[in-house]
């Protein structure tokens, strides 16, 4: 009976047909130079890169390995290629500086060049400041501007010279000489032409005093006029070699200037600063002499720290802050430690006793700067892992603009300190490579996301098992191979390879396209290929590698299929129990799966309890297993309570399960062993079941049957194969077989056997070689079939119920009656 549903072993696995490649090996295969599959990802990119608009941002997802990095830089060179055009600038991004702001020093001044040209801007400046102060030392250190100022100095001097000739003449005339002291002007009495001393005015009678004094006031009122007046010429030597070192300053600046801005003339914002330049210039041409004037305060204290002399020419530096000029095309950025400050820029700082410095030649660029006018790629989870960069992201893509600060300032958390330059206007196309759950996550919670990421480029994990792809995949093969320096690959070891891809996916019908598994696998072989000396890598040397692999990882597995040989574990794989089935589950250790079998258990009885899972009694289930759980009493309840209430008590349990459960794949294999307890008729321990059911009694696909089927075939083949033994799968699962080949093996020679049923009643009847049975025309079903058995056991349940509750009901009918 159970051979109606037994698998033949050309259904168990897929064979790549090498006839289709037409080739001896990849050395023979033109490198791969497109994509395989992901056509739906590809035009998402192609569009999102395509709309240069607000908001078109891109978001990529997939799973690691799917060739999203990859396909980004390829499309990115596609279209950057495609946009250049030597003969019009408009494609290139332009350069940005940072300038001096000398109407607001706090607030350096942003400038753009195009490419190439803030170098330019930086040398033009470096040496029209150095041309500058060459020929300041040389104009005023000549002796054609000493004489100048001589001459100034000689003529207004001897206007000094006569005013205090002529005061020491009144003074004389008034009775008095002119003595100059530390304190100023002296007036001292004379007599017979000669100074008093001291003691010869105070013998002097009170008239003679008296005479003396009148005429001081006077000659002191004339001298306050020669002080005012020398005071005078004193400024008007001053403004007039100011004069003299404007005119000459002007005779310096006004020529190189003007070239540079006739050079500039198209950049208002440069023309702008060169003004502000030569005004600064000319207000501290002591800087040119080298005799700067000392700032104010700068008398040092005791015990206080010296600060660091400051660049009395840095208002005249250059910073380039975002240079282009080897860049061709828009610029690409790939970011990968996107912190704030490498996502942003910084300003630097430079520590010194007791605090730092920082000027705006010290601000320095971040990715989104230099991919302004390009691409800047990032990765989600370093975004998300660095503390503010999202915000601040979202901000900058909103604003359309970057600010440069420090990130307490940006969130409030600190007031703007020190320098604040100019925010720069930006226009990056931001690609973000993700996971599916982030962007899931990311849309949901952020309100903005949607409005900063308007494009979604999705990657699958799989493609179409198509002739092209196919050959495609052999293509791949050939490029890494010759990327990588590896050992070619015959025809064998090509199918080899494409069948992996297959059992990756675990479907017949598709391909795994994340190629970074099959790079791997690639490698590995090549190894093997080595250590046999072959020139070529064949597909015992890719089925060596996928051995070894599994080696290096398997070891709880083969500690449990120990155990389970051993009899620690009691997993039975022959003989017939009633109410005791082996199910089979899946083990994740990470980057290794396999399957192990667990004895399941059903126990009925007489009741009203229904179905008692102890697992989720025991808090060891889950939501999805409890869930297949409860669909068994609406199938129990659909099939055999029609007529009567379903009276029935069962206690389910996954023996010697010390940990979680969950998923519904099991939930067939609980409901074999019930039926199995309720009809007496044993299961075969040799036949393993995995399948989830439905309330309609429809076997369902379930996940990882292949890992299920080999994990079971492992553990009854350390017992012994018997040839009774095999697994009973979902004929929804058959497309997803990709079975190892000595499992394949095994079942060709009979030694093993893999059933796929629809129905529970079909998979009853594998186990039980008992017929399920069908109601006949009168709503009965056979009375040896295993549903008539379950049926008669639930009618017994329920009349035992019923004679049990029968006193009881006229017992208490009599109480009342008496009462």
């Amino acid at each position: 009976m159970s051979s109606t549903f037994e698998v033949s072993p050309e259904k168990l696995r897929w064979r790549c047909d090498t006839s289709l490649l037409h080739i001896t090996g990849t050395a023979d295969m033109a490198p791969l130079e497109d994509f395989i599959g992901q056509e739906r990802a590809m035009r998402a990119i192609e569009f999102g890169l395509g709309v240069n608009r607000p908001g078109f941002n891109i978001f990529v997802t997939g799973l690691t390995g799917t060739g999203k990095t990859t396909i980004i830089k390829a499309f990115l060179k596609k279209v950057t290629e495609a946009r250049i055009d030597p003969e019009r600038d408009s494609v290139f991004p332009e350069d940005w500086c940072y300038v001096y702001n000398f109407n607001d020093p706090d607030r350096p001044q942003a400038i753009n060049v195009r490419r190439g040209w803030g170098r330019v801007l930086k040398r033009d400046m470096d040496e029209f400041i150095q041309t500058l102060k060459r020929e300041a030392k040389k104009t005023f250190e000549s002796d054609d501007f000493a004489q100048q100022r001589q001459v100034i100095t000689e003529k207004i001097q001897k206007q000094q010279q006569a005013i205090m000739e002529s005061l020491v003449d009144e003074a004389k005339r008034s009775g008095y000489t002119l003595r100059i002291s530390p304190s100023g002007m002296v007036l001292i009495p004379l007599r017979n032409g000669k100074p008093m001393r001291e003691e010869d005015y105070l013998s002097l009678a009170p008239e003679e005093k008296k005479t003396l004094e009148a005429g001081r006031s006077e000659v002191e009122r004339k001298v306050e006029e020669a002080l005012r007046e020398g005071k005078k010429l004193e400024r008007e030597i001053v403004e007039k070699v100011e004069i003299l070192d404007q005119q000459a300053g002007e005779y310096l600046v006004r020529i190189p200037l003007a070239e540079l801005k006739e050079k500039y003339r198209s950049y208002s914002e440069v023309i702008s600063y060169l003004d502000a330049v030569r005004e600064h210039i000319m207000k501290n041409l002591d800087r040119f002499k080298g005799v700067e004037a000392a700032p104010p305060g700068a008398q040092l204290l005791l015990n206080q720290p010296i600060e660091p002399s400051s660049d009395p020419f840095l208002p005249y530096k250059v910073n380039i802050f975002v240079d282009n000029s080897e860049v061709q095309g828009p610029p690409i950025v790939i970011e990968t430690n996107p912190n704030y400050h490498n996502l942003f820029g910084v300003i630097e700082k430079r520590p010194i006793v007791g605090g730092y410095i920082t000027d705006f030649t010290m601000i320095k660029a971040g990715s989104i700067s230099r991919a302004n006018g390009g691409f800047l790629v990032l990765y989600d989870r370093d975004v998300l892992a660095s503390p503010g960069v999202w915000e601040a992201l979202q901000r900058v893509i909103k604003n359309r603009e970057l600010r440069i600060e420090e990130p307490a300032a940006f969130f409030g958390w600190l007031p703007p300190q020190g320098l604040r330059p100019e925010p720069i206007p930006t226009d990056t196309k931001v690609i973000m490579i993700g996971e599916p759950l982030l962007y899931h996550y990311l849309s949901i919670g952020d309100p903005d996301f949607r409005e900063t990421f308007k494009v979604k480029a999705e990657f699958d994990s799989q493609i179409e098992r198509s002739k092209e792809n196919i050959i495609a995949y052999a293509c791949f093969i050939s490029s890494y191979c010759r990327k990588e320096g590896l050992r070619h690959f015959d025809p064998s070891g090509v199918s080899r390879i494409i069948e992996y891809g297959a059992r990756l996916v675990e479907d017949q019908r598709k391909l795994s396209s994340r190629f970074s598994d099959i790079a791997d696998a690639l490698t590995e072989a090549d190894y093997w290929a080595h250590r046999s000396g072959s020139e070529l890598v064949s597909g015992e040397h890719v089925e060596k590698a996928l051995e070894e692999k599994a080696f290096r990882l398997n070891l709880v597995e083969k500690r449990i299929q120990e155990l389970i040989a051993h009899g620690t574990l009691l997993v039975d794989v022959d003989g017939a129990v009633v109410g005791q089935v082996n199910g089979l589950a899946i083990y994740q250790m990470g980057d290794f799966s396999f399957g192990k079998p667990s004895r399941i258990t059903a126990k009925t009885f007489m009741g009203r309890g229904g179905i008692v899972n102890i697992e989720r009694e025991a808090k060891l289930s889950g939501k999805t297993h409890d869930k297949g759980v409860l669909i068994l009493s609406g199938y129990l309840g659909a099939k055999y309570a029609q007529s009567r209430p379903l009276s029935l008590a069962v206690t389910l349990c996954f023996e010697q399960s010390y940990e979680g459960i969950d998923g519904d794949s099991a939930s067939s294999t609980e409901l074999y062993g019930i039926l199995s307890s309720l009809s007496g008729i044993p299961i075969k321990q040799a036949i393993a079941v995995t399948g989830s059911v439905n309330q309609n009694g429809e076997i369902q696909a379930i996940g990882g049957v292949n890992r299920k089927i080999e994990g079971f075939f492992d553990v009854c083949r350390l017992k012994g194969l018997t040839g009774r033994q095999g697994v009973l799968i979902p004929r929804a699962n058959l497309t997803n077989l990709m079975l190892r080949r000595d499992v394949v093996e095994a079942v060709e020679q009979e030694k093993f056997h893999v059933y796929a049923v629809s129905t529970i009643d079909e998979g009853i009847e594998v186990l039980t070689d008992v017929p399920a049975g069908q109601r006949d025309s009168e709503g009965r079903y056979p009375v040896s079939s295993v549903n008539g058995l379950v049926e008669k056991q639930l009618q017994e349940y329920a009349e035992r119920l019923k004679q049990i509750a029968a006193p009881t009901a006229h017992q208490k009918n009599a109480e009342e009656g008496e009462g």
